[in-house]
């Protein structure tokens, strides 16, 4: 049974077309859009809130860790509480409290208080990232149609990811800081509206009724935590040293713990046995090599961009403009591509785009502008390819009622690979060029030095990041649905 737009939301119903659900699509999008762009969007404010608050760079790293840290490490425990509790209800609940800790930012008056807010803000998020993809599955029946939404939602969350420097950099020579996290509100509000009208309530059939693992809760935001953690630490304070050691040992612990738990747990937050799926296990491990790349790109290119070249926060953003614009028209190859080849083989071709551009990045970043950007192009053609054939397939490869669970898995995978990512980067730089990279014009020397570190970062990476997303995209099906069905858009 089918509804329009204008009908009210019911929980039998679902949409026949984009076009019928614009509501709900466009407040899931929103929603998605600014959980994502919050990842980015202090880093290029940074030496502003670091004037501004008196704080060091630790407390300024911090400020950004403190958000990715709870959100990564929350996003498992966040999907299993929707599964059980209700997926509308959980991300309106994500939503208040994203706007309401947003406002919190007028009060801010220290480092110690931002990190606190940005820990919060981090958490509200986790609430949300999961769940936003999961109910688009609820809104058509379609298969056809549920690709096109999450293709939809991947687009502008990416989108999001990617715009947060332009975004920040732009608004920081108008306005204050703080309306970088105050503008949140507003469209939290906007969002949750939306998901309200368009959304239909959970039904209870698609739910289950296992209770909370809390033990599981615990111990697996225990493991994603100290071991982004220890990845940040390895960056920040050594490899060696006794906070990286102690996060890697802790992290190990926590996950044999994890891992022993939900074996012998009779209702456990992940099953374990759903990795015997080849698809729920190649799917997440090509996601991790998908944000391995993105993450290493992102944080190199910033670099990059504002360092060697010297540019400013916004020209640096607009220079990343040919990763929106590629994710957008790359639509109809990486459909073809699925259709005419499988999933399997799309991922495989998507996985050498990424190793070439990787490979390209390792020559170009030498040679100017245009090369870069052009090792861009390929870079997100094969990012949009296993991106969305990864999330879909893995998604529709879950039972119907751990959905959410199936999409925090996703982001999860895709959370540790952005940390291994900015790590990989972070410490070859530190290692090949220099520990303190220096503000204002750099010498000759030094920009020598510094893109010779990034040739063999980057050439490091295109053999991890291609090997990591081949793995996964081999045990993929062969399933070749991407088209929506005539009369359906």
């Amino acid at each position: 049974m089918t509804t329009t737009a204008t009908a009210p939301p019911d929980a039998s119903r679902t949409y026949p077309s984009l076009r019928a659900a614009w509501i709900p699509l466009a407040a899931l999008c929103l929603a998605f859009f600014v959980e994502m762009v919050d990842n980015t969007l202090l880093s290029i404010a940074l030496p502003t809130i670091g004037r501004d608050l008196g704080s060091g760079t630790t407390a300024l790293q911090w400020v950004t860790g403190a958000y990715s840290l709870t959100f990564g490490g929350l996003l498992l425990t966040a999907g299993s509480m929707a599964d059980r509790l209700g997926r509308r209800r959980v991300l309106l609940v994500g939503l208040a409290v994203f706007g309401l800790l947003s406002l919190g930012v007028a009060a801010v008056t220290t480092a110690g208080q931002l990190i606190t807010l940005r820990a919060g803000l981090g958490i509200a998020a986790a609430a949300m990232a999961p769940i936003t993809n999961s109910l688009v599955f609820r809104l058509f029946d379609d298969k056809a149609l549920r690709m096109r939404a999450m293709t939809l939602m991947i687009v502008v969350g990416m989108s999001g990811f990617v715009l947060g420097p332009l975004l920040g950099g732009t608004a920081l020579a108008h306005a204050r800081w703080q309306w970088l996290l105050l503008v949140n509100a507003p469209i939290a509000l906007i969002a949750a509206v939306g998901v309200r009208l368009g959304v239909p309530a959970d039904r209870p059939q698609d739910l289950t009724r296992d209770k909370l693992d809390l033990p599981g809760a615990a111990l697996s935001v225990a493991t994603i935590g100290l071991a982004c953690y220890a990845l940040t630490s390895g960056v920040e304070h050594g490899w060696l040293s006794a906070a990286t050691l102690a996060s890697v040992l802790g992290a190990v612990a926590a996950g044999i713990a994890f891992v022993t738990h939900e074996r012998r747990s009779r209702a456990p937050m992940l099953d374990l046995k759903l990795f015997g799926n080849g698809v729920v296990r190649g799917a997440a491990i090509a996601q991790i090599g998908t944000a391995i790349a993105m993450a290493a790109v992102m944080f190199g290119l910033i670099l990059h961009f504002q360092y060697a070249y010297g540019w400013s926060p916004v020209r640096a953003g607009l220079a990343n403009l040919p990763l929106i614009l590629t994710m957008i028209v790359a639509t109809p190859l990486s459909e073809w591509l699925a259709s005419r080849f499988g999933h399997r083989v799309a991922c495989l071709v998507g996985a050498a785009c990424l190793a070439g551009s990787l490979a390209g990045l390792s020559w170009g970043v030498s040679h100017g502008y245009v090369a870069i950007a052009a090792c861009m192009v390929v870079m997100t053609v094969g990012l949009r390819t296993v991106m969305t054939i990864c999330a879909i397939a893995l998604v529709d490869a879950m039972p119907a009622n751990r959905t959410s669970i199936g999409t925090a898995l996703n982001d999860t995978a895709q959370e540790v690979g952005t940390s291994i990512g900015t790590a990989v980067v972070g410490t070859l730089i530190a290692a090949l060029v220099t520990t303190q990279l220096p503000a204002g014009t750099w010498s000759d020397g030094l920009v020598a030095s510094f893109f010779h570190g990034e040739r063999i970062t980057y050439a490091v990476l295109a053999v991890v990041v291609g090997l990591v997303a081949a793995v996964g995209a081999l045990t993929l099906s062969d399933s070749r649905l991407t088209e929506e069905p005539a009369g359906q858009e």
